[in-house]
């Protein structure tokens, strides 16, 4: 049998006090309006002892907040990659005395639509609405662009600029995954992926275009233009294995690859093991995403990480720091590389890159 609810009126009959004197004294009011401070200890140690919890709704209708974010994703939740988008949002969320209503579409546009008017009804004081891979969408017809942010997308009309998106920086990952090769001695580069121009990338790829752009641009600046670049549509290890396949069917040793993701990696060190070759002897290998299992390759994978957590926290940040229109439209969080061991000198050769690693295994 569900037991009685403990209301404030019976607070304040158990404790001989008005209801509105109840009512200050659980609010924190009660030194400003000057009740005694027998009288809210009185309140307060009845409080206690009835286990009494304010009706959160009536509070927040009277206060215009019900300290609650909602947090509307396509596949986040589902997913084992972007897990720390919401653990980044939840964390920040409670700090800062707030709860977080998650609900995932499972990309359903109908379903998105009945978890934000649901959301919107039971009065969250904002909205993430997020994204388990970048991309270009709408903001949810109904929201108010004052209390929502984009997590992991960007506006698709662009008169909605002044919605707050929060995405990776991979722009300035693609500069630096060229910066890394270069500075390693490499001017012959490859990618797997995507290229060799701009806007030769899988439909509606936002994070490939970025990539791209700032690859090509820091090539741009030495004088250098991609060695080869072959296009996969979708980016999964047999695809990086296949494109890999077909590079080395061309002869080409001691040079550099750039893969898109670190899932094409995985399909790229395949095949140059299959072919008798190593890594990085015969080829250095850089990536983005850092993928549970990059660490775990051998040689490790130097790959850019999506920085999800950082994503959730700064979504979570935007909203609170108040009128969300008000922020800066775009923020880019920068994507920390993992500097591993597949990167090394060109032209080791891979006489000298097994001799290296039967050194390093001997080594205490």
């Amino acid at each position: 049998m569900k037991s009685k609810r403990v209301t404030l009126a019976d607070v304040a009959a158990a404790a001989g006090v008005s209801r509105t004197t109840a009512s200050l004294v659980l609010s924190d009011r009660g030194d400003e309006l000057r009740i005694s401070e027998a009288a809210q200890q009185r309140v307060r140690r009845v409080a206690a002892e009835l286990a009494y919890r304010p009706n959160i709704l009536s509070s927040a209708l009277r206060r215009g907040s019900s300290r609650t974010i909602g947090f509307v994703s396509d596949t986040v939740a589902t997913s084992q990659l972007a897990g720390d988008l919401i653990k980044g949002a939840l964390e920040h969320a409670h700090r800062n005395g707030y709860m977080l209503f998650i609900g995932e579409t499972e990309g359903a546009a109908d379903e998105e639509r009945r978890l934000v008017q649901g959301m919107i009804d039971r009065q969250v004081d904002g909205l993430i609405i997020a994204s388990m891979f970048t991309r270009v969408r709408a903001v949810p017809a109904g929201v108010d662009p004052r209390s929502v942010v984009l997590l992991n997308a960007l506006p698709e009309d662009s008169a909605m600029g002044t919605v707050p998106s929060i995405v990776p920086d991979e722009y300035s990952a693609g500069r630096a995954a060229v910066d890394v090769l270069r500075a390693a001695g490499h001017s012959r580069i490859h990618l797997v992926g995507a290229g060799p121009d701009r806007g030769d990338v899988p439909v509606q790829t936002v994070a490939g275009s970025e990539r791209l752009r700032g690859i090509l641009d820091a090539l741009a600046e030495d004088g250098l233009e991609p060695a080869s670049a072959r296009l996969c549509s979708v980016w999964l290890p047999e695809d990086g294995w296949s494109a890999t396949r077909s590079l080395l069917e061309t002869g080409v040793r001691g040079e550099a690859i750039i893969t898109f993701n670190d899932r094409l990696a995985f399909g790229a060190y395949q095949a140059i093991h299959e072919a008798g070759l190593s890594i990085p002897g015969d080829f250095s290998i850089v990536s983005f995403d850092d993928h549970q299992l990059a660490s775990w390759l051998r040689p490790r994978l130097t790959t850019f990480a999506l920085p999800h957590y950082e994503l959730g926290a700064l979504a979570l940040q935007v909203l609170l720091e108040g009128d969300a229109s008000d922020a800066e439209s775009i923020r880019r969080v920068p994507m920390p590389l993992r500097l591993r061991e597949s990167v090394a000198a060109p032209g080791r050769g891979t006489t000298e890159a097994a001799s290296s690693s039967r050194q390093t295994a001997a080594s205490p």
